[in-house]
């Protein structure tokens, strides 16, 4: 049973950067696409990036495209969030979750395994 466990959250004002990490403790962790996932208050949760296995692919909402990162690093079976430009409406607890084999994904019903949420707050 892999286990995650995120860190890197904190409050940020408008325009500044906050990077996340996700470290996994499953020996399967470099055959699975890999997400990051939010949930702001009130709402449900929603996709924000996603990579594959091997890392030669990501994916991204419209909402964060060009202002966040997703990267991983399989021999340290840890993935990263670089987010940059960050603005009030991404203020949101972020999950980081494993996702299919072999394959990434934008759905976060395909997401099985998810870390306990490391809270993002940006101040205007």
């Amino acid at each position: 049973q892999v286990q995650l466990v995120e860190s890197g959250g904190g409050l940020v004002q408008a325009g500044g950067s906050l990077r996340l990490s996700c470290s996994a403790d499953g020996r399967t962790f470099s055959s699975h696409g890999m997400g990051w996932l939010r949930q702001a208050p009130g709402k449900e949760r929603e996709f924000v990036a996603a990579i594959t296995y091997g890392g030669g692919s990501t994916y991204y909402a419209d909402s964060v495209k060009g202002r966040f990162t997703i990267s991983r690093d399989n021999a340290k079976k840890t993935v990263y969030l670089q987010m940059n430009s960050l603005k009030p409406e991404d203020t949101a607890v972020y999950y980081c979750a494993e996702g299919p084999l072999f394959r990434a994904t934008t759905e976060v019903n395909e997401y099985n395994k998810w870390g306990q949420g490391t809270q993002v707050t940006v101040s205007s």
